[in-house]
C-alpha cells in the first residue's frame, strides 16, 4: 500500500480527557469537519458506555457519508451488539473491538489466563463480523505484551475475520526502535499478516506517541489512530495534524499519501479546542499561533529573501489563511447562513436560524470584523446555554484603585430569578464568588484559562473554566468581547453540569 489511513479517535479517546465530554451535536460538528478534511476513519465513541454515548455514535453515523465511521466494543457481546446496533445506519461502518494482551493487565485487571484472553478476542471478532466486515481488533497494551503472545493472538483473530489489526502503546511505554521493531516482528512472524492492515495507537506519556507512530509506519503500519491537537487520555494522543504533515513534509522518507485535506486542519483544530475547551498551546506544531512566527532578526531576514530558509511547509497549506470569510454588522443572513453551513453548521428550523442570526447581529455591534472562529464560539456558546437550569442574567462589576472589587450577579434558577453581592480578589473572582454564593454547590475550581478567539483588543475572549466535585471533573466554556463575562458564563457552564451531570461512564471502570 502506498496510503497511510488515518484513524481519528478524538470523538472517543479525545473525549477521555478529564472534562472533554462533548454533546451528540458536538460530536456531529467535529465529525462533518473530519468529513470534510477526509480522514478516513472517525471512532466515534464507545456505544455501551452510556445511552448519551450510544446516540451519538449513532448521530454520527447518520450524519457522516464520505468516511467510514467507528464504533469502540470491549471483547464482549453485549458491547459489541450495541456498537453495531449504533451503527448500523452508517453508510461505512466499522466496529473496533479489543482485550488487553500486557502480561500485567491479564493477570490483575482481566485475571484471565493467556488462552482464555485468546480465546474471548477470538469470539468478539467472529460476532463483530455479523455486522460488518470491517472489524478491527486492538490488543490492548500490545506496548508492554510478549511478543510470542502479540503473534498467536494476531494470526487468530485475522483468521476469525479482523481485517485491522491494531497494536496500542496504551502507556506511552515505549521508544520508537523498540516498537518499530514489535511491528516490524508481527509482520514478518504472522503467517497470514498480509490478510491484514497493521494499525498503531500511541500515547504521549513521554512525549513520544508521534515520533512512535511514525517508526511504526516505516515499520509496515498502515493506519495510525491519532486525534485532532492531540487530545486524548491522560497525556494525550499521536496529533493528527504532526503526522499528516510529517508524512506530507517527508514524502522522501515515508513514500506514502493520506488523502487528507491539509487546509481544514487548522479549522478543525480551532474547533476542536472550542468545543473541548481545551485550548493549543502557542508553541504546538502545526496548529499553534506561533507554528509559522518568525522573531528573530535572522530568521525575519531569511524568510523574506526566500521562505524556505526557515519554513519547510506553507502555512496555507494547513489552513492558515484559508476558509476565511469576514463577516460584520453589515452581512446579511444569507451569507451567515452560507458560511456556518460551510462550516458544518445547519440549523433545523427558521426560528433557530433567526436567533442565531440575532447573536450575530449583537456580535457584530460590539466587534468590527466577525471571523470562522468567532462564527464556531457564538454557535457553541449558543449550544452550551440552550438547555441550561441556570442562566446568567446580569453581572455588574466594580473594580477600580484602591478599592476592594465588587460583582453584583442575578441567575435564572429554573425560571426563577436570584440575585447576590459578593467581594472578591478581583472582578473575576467576586463575580464567582456572587454566583457560588446563590447556587451553594461547593465545587473546587481547579482550571481558570483565558485564550482570544482572534487577534485584536476587540477580540472575543474564550475562557475554560474546570471544576471538581465528588470525585468528577467538569468543564465549562464561556466566550464574550468582556473578559468577565465570559468567565461567568463559563462558572454558570460548569455549575449547571454539576448540578445535572452527564451519565457517561469511563469504558475502563465498566
Amino acid at each position: 500500500m502506498n496510503k497511510l489511513i488515518i484513524f481519528d479517535t478524538t470523538l472517543r479517546d479525545g473525549e477521555q480527557s478529564p472534562g472533554a465530554s462533548m454533546t451528540k451535536d458536538e460530536k456531529v460538528r467535529i465529525a462533518k469537519m473530519l468529513e470534510r478534511m477526509r480522514v478516513d476513519v472517525i471512532e466515534a465513541g464507545f456505544p455501551i458506555a452510556s445511552p448519551g454515548d450510544f446516540e451519538a455514535v449513532r448521530a454520527v453515523a447518520r450524519a457522516v457519508k464520505d468516511s467510514v465511521v467507528c464504533g469502540l466494543a470491549r471483547a464482549a457481546d453485549a458491547d459489541i451488539d450495541r456498537a453495531g446496533e449504533a451503527l448500523k445506519d452508517a453508510a461505512a461502518c466499522r466496529v473496533h473491538t479489543f482485550i488487553a494482551t500486557s502480561p500485567i493487565h491479564m493477570k490483575m485487571k482481566l485475571r484471565l489466563e493467556p488462552d482464555q484472553v485468546l480465546e474471548r478476542a477470538v469470539e468478539a471478532v467472529r460476532r463483530a463480523r455479523r455486522w460488518t466486515d470491517d472489524v478491527e481488533f486492538s490488543a490492548e497494551d500490545a506496548g508492554r505484551s510478549e511478543l510470542d503472545f502479540l503473534c498467536r493472538i494476531t494470526e487468530a483473530v485475522i483468521e476469525a475475520g479482523a481485517r485491522t489489526i491494531n497494536i496500542p502503546d496504551t502507556v506511552g511505554y515505549n521508544v520508537p526502535d523498540q516498537f518499530a521493531h514489535t511491528i516490524r516482528s508481527l509482520i514478518e512472524r504472522v503467517p497470514n499478516a498480509d490478510k491484514a492492515v497493521f494499525s498503531v495507537h500511541c500515547h504521549n506519556d513521554l512525549g513520544l506517541a508521534v515520533a512512535n507512530s511514525l517508526a511504526a509506519v516505516l515499520a509496515g503500519a498502515r493506519q495510525v489512530e491519532c486525534t485532532i491537537n492531540g487530545l486524548g487520555e491522560r497525556a494525550g494522543n499521536a496529533s493528527l495534524e504532526e503526522v499528516v504533515m510529517t508524512v506530507r513534509t517527508r514524502r522522501d522518507v515515508f513514500h506514502l499519501e493520506t488523502g487528507i485535506d491539509t487546509t481544514q486542519i487548522v479549522p478543525a483544530s480551532r474547533l476542536v479546542a472550542n468545543i473541548t475547551g481545551f485550548p493549543v498551546q502557542p508553541n504546538k506544531a502545526i496548529v499553534g499561533a506561533n507554528a509559522f512566527a518568525h522573531e528573530s532578526g535572522i530568521h525575519q531576514d531569511g524568510v523574506l529573501k526566500h521562505r524556505k530558509t526557515y519554513e519547510i511547509m506553507r502555512a496555507e497549506d494547513v489552513g492558515w489563511t484559508t476558509n476565511r470569510m469576514v463577516l460584520g454588522k453589515h452581512s446579511g443572513r444569507n451569507a451567515f447562513r452560507t458560511r456556518l453551513e460551510e462550516l458544518g453548521v445547519s440549523f433545523a428550523s427558521e426560528e433557530e436560524l433567526n436567533a442565531a442570526f440575532a447573536r450575530f447581529k449583537e456580535l457584530a455591534d460590539k466587534k468590527h470584523e466577525i471571523y470562522d472562529e468567532d462564527l464556531q464560539a457564538l454557535v457553541t456558546d449558543a449550544n452550551l446555554t440552550a438547555n441550561e437550569r441556570i442562566k446568567l442574567r446580569y453581572l455588574r462589576v466594580c473594580s477600580e484603585t484602591g478599592e476592594t472589587p465588587r460583582a453584583q450577579v442575578t441567575l435564572a434558577v429554573d425560571g426563577e430569578e436570584r440575585s447576590a453581592t459578593a467581594d472578591g480578589g478581583g472582578p473575576v473572582d467576586a463575580s464567582f464568588k456572587a454566583i457560588e454564593s446563590i447556587l451553594r454547590t461547593d465545587t473546587d475550581l481547579l482550571l481558570y484559562s483565558v485564550n482570544n478567539i482572534t487577534s485584536g483588543t476587540d477580540a472575543q475572549g474564550e475562557v475554560t473554566v474546570r471544576v471538581a466535585k465528588g470525585g468528577r471533573i467538569f468543564n465549562g466554556q464561556g466566550a464574550d468581547t468582556d473578559i468577565v463575562i465570559a468567565s461567568a458564563k463559563a462558572y454558570v457552564n460548569a455549575l449547571n453540569k454539576v448540578l445535572q451531570p452527564t451519565e457517561r461512564a469511563h469504558p475502563q471502570l465498566l
